[in-house]
């Protein structure tokens, strides 16, 4: 038997049709409400901050001695004794190696034994000079041999000059067998162990060991020729002292530091620029009282890269890019969104200068960039921009 399914009736059909269009007729105009709260998105806007400020650039370089002296012997023989221990920091004239002393002992009395007959030869040379005048003034002698007198008496006295500096030259050598430290500050390791052979003078003398300054520190670093055009014009139009002729302060941090809490100033830069590198090399002095900064060590130095100013200060995320330009949006006055071309500079207690393009009035969009496009209406609320110093206020150093 076949089964037929019985067709709902023709006014069900109506009815279900009839709900269907009021239904559509009250989801439309809800849906068009919807799009055009959605055409108009909520964004954050706030006005840039302007203060005075004044810029810090930033370079990494590293510490160097104030000074560094190689110690070698100035005379021979064999090593008799090491005084300090190997990284030791030492005192200026404290001792640190000596030298077999008896060979120029032995030196030092023969010179002493050759004064002593050089000054009696004088002495014998002058009695006879004195008689010889005698004799003469008498008419018992010639004047030739008094002549001869004369002269022998000089070369005996010339020759106490010669046997004196030769006393005083080994006298010095002698000293030369203690080596004494020529300043304060920290030893190397020793090159040479005691009972070896060494060499002195000036011409290949044995390296003893070295030892470098501790307290002041330098700090050199290079910096690009158009850093240095900079500064150079900035100098010349008097909106920031030139740091070949005044100590300007800097500030140095370490990797694992934070803030810049080490301070100094500059003391020198170089007279030319480098033919390869095409920079110039600065350098500046820090107190090391402790000890803790090493010749060698890395560090980043912040130092006056501008006069005082007035300037337009913004979140760095605010800031985006079109391919190379940098850009804002603003907010205007009939709620739409507008797109700035700016110019910017360096980052300032946590905020990106913007040298031009956007004033301090302008309403700029902080938050919900990414919701807008220029010519968009938006609605805007109103924040504050709040600066975060990073520890430290340079702009009020004067030093």
């Amino acid at each position: 038997m076949i089964l037929t399914a019985a067709r709902p009736p023709l006014r069900l059909f109506a009815v279900i049709t009839v709900l269907g269009f009021s239904v559509l007729s009250t989801i439309v105009p809800d849906s068009g409400r919807a799009y055009a709260q959605a055409a108009k998105p909520a964004v954050d806007v706030a006005s840039p901050v302007v203060q005075t400020v004044r810029e810090w650039d930033q370079y990494t370089g590293r510490f160097a001695a104030v000074q560094r002296i190689e110690l070698r012997a100035r005379v021979s023989g064999y090593l008799n004794s090491v005084h300090f221990e190997d990284g030791q920091e030492v005192k200026k004239d404290d001792l640190l190696f000596v030298i077999d002393p008896r060979p120029l002992e032995a030196s030092l009395a023969a010179a002493k034994a050759n004064l002593t007959s050089a000054q009696a030869q004088l002495k014998l040379a002058d009695t006879d000079l004195k008689r010889g005048e005698e004799l003469l003034r008498r008419r018992v002698t010639a004047v030739a041999e008094v002549d001869r007198r004369r002269s022998q008496r000089d070369v005996a006295a010339a020759n106490v000059l010669v046997a004196q500096a030769n006393v005083r030259s080994a006298e010095l050598n002698l000293a030369f067998t203690n080596i004494r430290a020529p300043m304060d500050g920290r030893m190397s390791d020793r090159r040479v162990d005691v009972g070896n052979l060494i060499s002195g003078g000036s011409d290949g003398a044995t390296l003893l060991t070295t030892i470098v300054s501790q307290n002041p520190i330098h700090f050199e670093f290079d910096v690009s020729e158009q850093s240095y055009l900079k500064y150079a014009r900035l100098t010349a139009a008097g909106k920031r002292p030139g740091s070949r002729d005044t100590p300007n302060p800097i500030y140095i941090r370490l990797g694992d530091e934070a803030g810049w809490p080490r301070r100094g100033f500059m003391n020198f830069v170089d007279n030319v620029l480098g033919l390869e590198t095409g920079t110039v090399r600065g350098r500046a002095v820090v107190e090391n009282t402790d000890g803790f900064l090493q010749p060698g060590m890395f560090g980043e130095i912040r130092l006056i890269g501008s006069g005082d100013y007035e300037a337009v200060l913004v979140p760095d995320s605010a800031v985006l890019f079109d391919q190379a330009t940098r850009i804002v949006m603003v907010v205007g006055a009939d709620n739409k969104v507008t797109t700035r071309v700016v110019e910017t500079g360096p980052i300032i207690d946590g905020l990106r200068v913007v040298r031009k393009g956007l004033a301090g009035g302008d309403k700029l969009i902080v938050n919900g960039l990414q919701r807008v496009r220029a010519g968009m209406e938006v609605t805007s609320n109103e924040v504050k921009i709040v600066p975060k110093p990073d520890g430290f206020d340079p702009s009020t150093d004067k030093k």
